[in-house]
């Protein structure tokens, strides 16, 4: 037989939901009324970089969807942690956004002892951008021109061949640090201070292989400095049409060889879902313009249509797969 509620389990039932209707139509009536100031985007890298160029497009066409202008906020050092972390400590009012790299948002968490932020915990996932592949390239005598020539040529040349990266724990070092102990090739990895500085000294010999970005590899691909063996990810790049994934050249399926860096929005957590929610509408109208899709093709990137629920998914999906990769590199940093 059923118990009847008594009246103080009522008034307090009736309490509770009070409390929530009230909080749901605060919530409401700030969304409505959002934004009505300039909001901040920010860059944790430096002025003109991809991730800044990007952040340029997507803010001015953003500001015209939302009515208040979106702030460049270049915050640059620590491999994205600095920016990163201010948005994290940020109050959670939608007026303060962060346009970052995967390596601030989830492989840090991996690579570094201690970080001043938890992704999972203090941001909250907006709308994955784009995917970042890679291309990877030898130098000309290197005698390989697909996939598994390479791997057939690093394990006869056993502890001779070397690969670079702009950054240990950055994909490229990653990638290298996996070809070389599944094929059992002890390469050598040298970490550079930047692709420039990394792309210049395998064109020089120094090195004889690399993962680098379209944008800076492809003029030395087209003058024959270099050779494009594969790109990473599961896609052709639109502006490297002619270059297979490595996925598709047979021996290079690994996860590794198929996952990629990407671009995304973050905000700091508690931010109100309708905000949030506008945000990534805001982002996805934008991503959709003709030119802002064409500039993002000639840069090398691969446009997502995206939602925080969809980013989620991708995040919770990746994470395994660059921990592993993380681990198996041994790569730590402070």
């Amino acid at each position: 037989m059923n118990a009847t509620p008594t009246p103080r389990g009522l008034t307090r039932r009736a309490l509770h939901c009070g409390i929530a209707s009230l909080a749901l139509a605060t919530t409401a009536a700030w969304a409505q009324t959002y934004p009505n100031k300039p909001i901040r985007m920010v860059v944790p890298f430096a002025p003109g970089g991809a991730t800044d160029v990007l952040a340029r497009v997507l803010g001015e066409k953003m500001a015209a969807g939302l009515g208040q202008p979106v702030i460049i906020d270049n915050k640059p050092g620590a491999a994205g942690i600095i920016g990163t972390d201010a948005v994290a400590k940020a109050p959670a009012d939608g007026y303060t956004i962060v346009l970052s790299l995967s390596n601030s948002l989830l492989t840090n968490q991996f690579l570094y002892e201690k970080l001043p932020y938890d992704t999972k915990r203090d941001l909250t996932l907006v709308y994955q951008i784009a995917t970042a592949p890679l291309v990877l390239v030898v130098h000309p005598s290197v005698p390989a021109n697909t996939g598994p020539e390479l791997l057939k040529y690093v394990v006869a040349n056993k502890g001779k061949v070397a690969y670079g990266s702009y950054g240990v724990g950055a994909y490229p070092h990653l990638a290298g640090a996996h070809m070389s102990l599944t094929q059992k090739a002890e390469m050598n990895h040298i970490a550079y201070k930047g692709e420039s500085p990394m792309l210049q000294d395998l064109i020089g010999g120094q090195i004889q292989m690399a993962f680098a970005s379209a944008l800076v590899a492809k003029p030395h691909i087209e003058a024959g400095k270099l050779k494009a063996i594969g790109v990473s990810g599961e896609r052709r790049m639109a502006t490297l049409p002619n270059v297979p994934t490595l996925a598709e050249q047979g021996r290079l399926k690994d996860e590794a060889y198929r996952v990629t860096g990407w671009l995304a929005i973050a905000m700091p957590a508690g931010t109100p879902k309708p905000i949030v929610q506008r945000i990534a509408d805001e982002v996805g109208k934008a991503t959709r313009q003709p030119d802002v899709q064409a500039r993002v093709a000639a840069m090398g990137f691969d446009l997502k249509e995206s939602s925080p629920e969809a980013f989620n998914a991708v995040y919770k999906k990746e994470s395994p797969i660059w921990e592993q990769l993380i681990k198996d590199s041994g790569a730590k940093l402070e």
